[in-house]
């Protein structure tokens, strides 16, 4: 298979400077990483491909001599003006700085290439920014002096042991799911029963999980090592279960307050008394103030929800007053409630008449 275009594999343009022809290799270098594609020999192979173009381009004399020469600048006997033995040393091609290229017989075919006496610390420096996190901390560890590059046993101490992927432990990645619950549910914890399918359809697991009390809407429980398997033996990713809660009719939830309404007699409402009002606790009797009005709230402490952080800890519940009209009355009852809205009107005469 040809050989492709250098710039054309990093996918930057001929005036490219430095840093994007960095930036370039960090993204392609990731994305096609072994250790990240495992069995993947099509990403290998790119991986490969991007490399050897970075190592050229990279470096200030090499790409100089691409940019004049093309391949043929690093090809025994070809358009190098260095020659066999020449500048870098004998055996044609780059072998001081390099290493020297092998790209097989007439330059078909990539076959391996080495770092010998290359200069480690800029290759080790790239690999360590772009894989130091996920190699944990073995950012500068650079490769074997004695490997015998991608063709032969692959990276060593770097990479963690012969051929790509090695014995480097990675974390599996997390895996999202969601559970409804119902308000109650939420207002005091419970323990779900969950299935998990495999997204291949080769087979499902039941978890039991814990949902705390006090949980709000929106908020995710994380059941660790629950998430896909990790590689090389390392640690498995975790599960985040997203918590959506049902509504409850009459109820509204703020923080860990709560917010109801009740409806009370009119007569209630002028002379005072007592209401029955709902909690999630059970039934309460609210003295209702003399004279009360629609809209007024009553305060019911600690009948809110409890604090995740602190069980000892509940909210309030709001309770709103509406007032009943009263219907289908009788005519004995309209009559007495007209005589009462005609003493009313007295009184407000008088009221008017003293204060002018």
């Amino acid at each position: 298979m040809a050989k492709r275009d250098y710039y054309e594999v990093l996918g930057v343009g001929r005036d490219a400077d430095a840093k994007a022809i960095k930036r370039a290799y960090r993204k392609l270098a990731k994305k096609y990483h072994p250790d990240m594609n495992p069995g993947d020999k099509q990403a290998e192979q790119k991986f490969k491909e991007v490399t050897e173009a970075y190592n050229v381009l990279s470096d200030t004399e090499k790409k100089k001599l691409y940019d004049q020469y093309g391949f043929a600048a690093f090809e025994e006997g070809g358009g190098n003006p260095y020659g066999a033995g020449g500048q870098n040393g004998a055996g044609g091609g780059f072998h001081g700085g390099f290493g020297g290229f092998d790209f097989g017989q007439g330059g078909n075919g990539y076959h391996e290439y080495h770092f010998e006496n290359s200069n480690m610390g800029g290759m080790g420096d790239i690999f360590g920014d772009i894989f130091g996190n996920m190699f944990h901390g073995q950012k500068n560890s650079g490769y074997s002096r004695q490997s015998s590059g991608f063709g032969g046993q692959g990276f060593h101490s770097g990479f963690g042991g012969s051929g790509f992927g090695g014995h480097t432990q990675e974390k599996g990645s997390d895996l999202r799911s969601e559970v409804s619950i119902s308000f109650e549910d939420a207002a005091f914890g419970c323990d779900k029963m969950i299935r998990l399918s495999d997204p291949s359809g080769s087979g499902s697991q039941t978890l039991q999980v814990h949902v705390p009390a006090g949980i709000e809407n929106g908020k995710s429980i994380r059941l660790k090592g629950k998430g896909n398997p990790g590689f090389n033996g390392g640690e498995a990713g975790d599960l985040l279960l997203k918590v959506n809660i049902q509504p409850k009719p009459g109820y509204e939830r703020n923080g860990m307050d709560v917010y109801t309404t009740t409806e009370i007699p009119f007569t209630t409402a002028v002379f005072g008394g007592e209401a029955k009002v709902s909690t999630l606790y059970g039934d309460v009797i609210c003295r209702i103030p003399e004279g009360a009005q629609t809209g007024r709230k009553i305060r019911l402490k600690g009948k809110g929800i409890v604090s995740m952080k602190n069980p000892s800890v509940h909210g309030d519940q709001y309770v709103t007053i509406r007032i009943q009209v009263p219907q289908n009355l009788s005519p004995e009852a309209k009559e007495k409630l007209r005589e009462f809205q005609q003493v009313c009107r007295n009184d407000e005469r008088k009221r008017r008449g003293s204060v002018a």
